[in-house]
C-alpha cells in the first residue's frame, strides 16, 4: 500500500529498503501495470482471484464502487463543501510551527485531554495534571500517584477515560502482559487525589474482559452526573453503569470489589473480531474490526449494525467519527481510510449510515497516506496509530483536521482539503483516491499520542486549537499555521 502513482508521468514510486521510481514508456504499459498491481493486492488480501464475480462476493453489490471507484457515486463528497470552515490549506510536509514543551517525568503511556480546565498525562508514577490554555497545556505540578505513592511501572495502560465533568479518570490495563483485554479498571478521583475503587467487568455472575472503553457520546465526559460508559471486546458491544440495578451509586466502602452493572449490549456468536470503537455526538457507535470492516450502530440498538462497510484488506486498529456522524476515520498500519456515511433514502432525505441502511449509491472512501519517501523516513517497523479528527462537541461545528502518529511523526491532514473532489492529489489517479498533502511534526523520539485540544481553545489568530504531542519523555503544545515550507 506504500506505492504512489503518477498517472500524468506514467510513473510509480515505491519503498523497498529505499525509495524507487518505476517509469513506463507508454500510457498502456502504465495502466496495465496499475491494473495488475491492484488485482494482486486483492488476491493477497482475500485469497481469491480478482474477478468481477469475486469482487462482488467480497464487497457486495452495494459496495462495488469501493473496488471500481470510477462507478462510485461521489455526489456526497462534492456536496461536503462547508464554506464556514474554510481555512488556509496545509502546504508542504513540514510547515512553520510555534511550540513549547516540558519534561513529562518519563514513562508516558497515555494522554487524556479535557475540554474544561485541565488535561491529564498518565505515566508510570501516576496521573499528572496540566492546565488547559489557548496556546496549549502547562503542567500544574500536581500528580495523583498510584497506590498512595508507590511506583506502578508494571501497570501498562490500555485506555484512559475522563468522566464526571472531568473530575474522574478511568484507567484500564490488560490483565496479563502481552494480552490486550482487561478484567476491570481503576477509578481515580482527581479532586481528592485518590484511587476511588477498582471495578470488575461481570455479567450474570461471570467475569468477562474488555478490550476498549469509550464515553457514551463525544461530549458526555463533561456531564457531572455521568455514570455510564461503553465497553468492547472481540465479540461484545455493551454499556456499563457504576450504579447498582436500582439506580443508586454503589457504596464503595462496603461493597468490597464493586461490579459494574451491564445495562445494555449484545454478545455476538462469531465473526466480529471487534478491535476499537468511538461514539458520535448523539451516542451512535462506530466499531472497527480485525478483518477491516467498519460497522455503524444506532444509539437505539447494539444488536445489529445499520451499515457495515467492507474492509480493504488491512485490520482497523483505531476508529474515530465526527460529532455529527457524517464522517468516519479508520486507522490501519499503513494508511487511514476516510468514509462518508451520508446517503439519500428513497424519500429523497439525506441520512447517515447510523440511522438507516445505505442503498446502492454508497460513496467510495478516501485514503490518507504517506509519500513513499516519508514512509521510508518513518521506518519499516513504524505503523500508523491513533488517527483522530480534531475535537468539537457542538452541533453545527465541523472538525478541521485529521491527525495520526507514525514513529517520530505526527501527521496532520486538512479535513476540508481531503474532502474536496477537485483536490490536486486526486487528478490522474486510478482506483481509490489517495491524499498525500499533509504537515509533519517531527519529534526526537517515538510519539505516544497526538491529539488536538478541544475547539474552544482555538486562538483568535489561529483557525485550530493547539496540537498536543506526547512522547515518553516530553509533552509539546504546537500551533499549526496555514502556511508551510
Amino acid at each position: 500500500m506504500q506505492l504512489k502513482m503518477f498517472g500524468d508521468q506514467r510513473r510509480v514510486d515505491f519503498v523497498d529498503k529505499a525509495v524507487w521510481a518505476l517509469k513506463f514508456l507508454s500510457d498502456y504499459e502504465y495502466r496495465n501495470f496499475v491494473t495488475l498491481f491492484k488485482n494482486c493486492l486483492f488476491e493477497n488480501a482475500y485469497g481469491v482471484e480478482a474477478s468481477e464475480e469475486n469482487k462482488v462476493k467480497v464487497y457486495g453489490k452495494e459496495f462495488i464502487g469501493w473496488v471500481k471507484p470510477e462507478v462510485a457515486d461521489d455526489s456526497m463528497w462534492e456536496d461536503a463543501k462547508d464554506h464556514s470552515t474554510d481555512s488556509a490549506p496545509l502546504k508542504g510536509s513540514r510547515g512553520s510551527i510555534e511550540e513549547f514543551e516540558e519534561a513529562a517525568n518519563g514513562g508516558v503511556q497515555s494522554l487524556a485531554l479535557g475540554a474544561l480546565d485541565n488535561s491529564f498525562l498518565v505515566n508510570d508514577i501516576g496521573v499528572h495534571v496540566y492546565r488547559n490554555l489557548n496556546r496549549g497545556i502547562n503542567g500544574k505540578g500536581i500528580c495523583v500517584k498510584y497506590d498512595g505513592g508507590g511506583n506502578a511501572s508494571n501497570l501498562t495502560l490500555k485506555k484512559t477515560l475522563l468522566m464526571r465533568a472531568e473530575t474522574n479518570i478511568m484507567l484500564m490495563s490488560p490483565a496479563n502482559k502481552g494480552k490486550p483485554n482487561a478484567t476491570g479498571l481503576k477509578q481515580v478521583d482527581i479532586e481528592t487525589g485518590k484511587i476511588v475503587t477498582e471495578w470488575k467487568f461481570e455479567k450474570d455472575g461471570t467475569d468477562i474482559t474488555m478490550r476498549d472503553i469509550t464515553n457514551d457520546t463525544k461530549g458526555s465526559q463533561l456531564d457531572p452526573s455521568e455514570s455510564t460508559f461503553l465497553g468492547l471486546n472481540d465479540k461484545i458491544l455493551c454499556q456499563w453503569d457504576m450504579r447498582d440495578k436500582k439506580g443508586m451509586v454503589q457504596n464503595i466502602a462496603t461493597s468490597g470489589s464493586p461490579v459494574l452493572h451491564w445495562t445494555q449490549g449484545h454478545q455476538f456468536s462469531r465473526g466480529t473480531n471487534f478491535q476499537c470503537f468511538a461514539s458520535t455526538g448523539d451516542g451512535s457507535i462506530v466499531v472497527g474490526s480485525l478483518d477491516g470492516k467498519i460497522r455503524l450502530y444506532s444509539k437505539a440498538s447494539m444488536r445489529q449494525a445499520k451499515t457495515a462497510f467492507p474492509g480493504l484488506g488491512s485490520p482497523i486498529t483505531q476508529v474515530d467519527v465526527t460529532y455529527d456522524g457524517k464522517w468516519v476515520l479508520g486507522t490501519t498500519d499503513t494508511y487511514l481510510s476516510l468514509i462518508c456515511t451520508l446517503f439519500t433514502d428513497k424519500d429523497g432525505r439525506t441520512k447517515t449510515g447510523f440511522t438507516g441502511r445505505m442503498g446502492n449509491r454508497i460513496p467510495a472512501p478516501r485514503l490518507l497516506k504517506l509519500t513513499p519517501l516519508d514512509s521510508h523516513l518513518a521506518g519499516n517497523d513504524n505503523k500508523f496509530h491513533g488517527g483522530h479528527f480534531s475535537w468539537v462537541t457542538e452541533s453545527g461545528k465541523q472538525e478541521r483536521h485529521v491527525v495520526a502518529t507514525v514513529g517520530k511523526f505526527s501527521v496532520v491532514w486538512d479535513f476540508q482539503q481531503v474532502k474536496n473532489t477537485s483536490h490536486g492529489c486526486y487528478r490522474n489517479q486510478q482506483g481509490l483516491k489517495s491524499c498525500y498533502c499533509y504537515k509533519i511534526v517531527l519529534k526526537d523520539e517515538s510519539i505516544v499520542e497526538s491529539r488536538f485540544m478541544h475547539d474552544k481553545y482555538a486562538g483568535s489568530d489561529l483557525p485550530e486549537a493547539p496540537l498536543i504531542v506526547a512522547t515518553p519523555l516530553k509533552v509539546s503544545s504546537i500551533s499549526l499555521s496555514g502556511s508551510g515550507r
